[in-house]
């Protein structure tokens, strides 16, 4: 049996399960993660949309469309940030403050071409996206 991980919002008004483990998980500096975050950087895990479920308070999930490839998910009573669905791509970002307990283990820096925040932690540093979802694959030095 694949793995079962749980999240929710700061006030526990949605909870969210996701099965088996993430394609992906790292760090994104894109200007619109930042601003999202009002952080430098936004710590994220990427996984399919079919493995990705609201279990409660789907009526407290407020959504708004912050790109072409990119709906942000939140919580409308406390203001949580949950996901980060990408529907062209049928993929959905859990947003790793949402997660409990779930053990982090970032491998990329994506949009490190925009960063503010330089990182020197020997990590992939990609200068936008991979070129399976349509960037360019070009690695940065740290």
């Amino acid at each position: 049996m694949a793995d079962t991980h749980t999240g929710q919002c700061y006030c526990g008004a949605v909870e969210i399960e996701m099965r088996g483990d993430p394609l992906e998980a790292g760090y994104c500096h894109c200007e619109n993660c930042r601003h999202y975050s009002a952080a430098p950087v936004s710590a994220f895990t990427l996984w399919k949309k079919e493995n990705v479920n609201v279990t409660k308070g789907e009526e407290f999930l407020g959504r708004f469309k912050s790109s072409d490839i990119s709906e942000r998910g939140y919580c409308t009573k406390c203001g949580g940030h949950i996901l980060v669905e990408h529907p062209t791509l049928g993929l959905m970002d859990v947003r790793i403050g949402a997660l409990r307990n779930f053990p982090f283990k970032p491998k990329v820096h994506l949009n490190y071409a925009e960063t503010i925040l330089p990182m020197k932690d020997g990590l992939l540093k990609l200068k936008d996206f991979p070129a399976e979802i349509g960037g360019s694959g070009e690695t940065l030095p740290e």
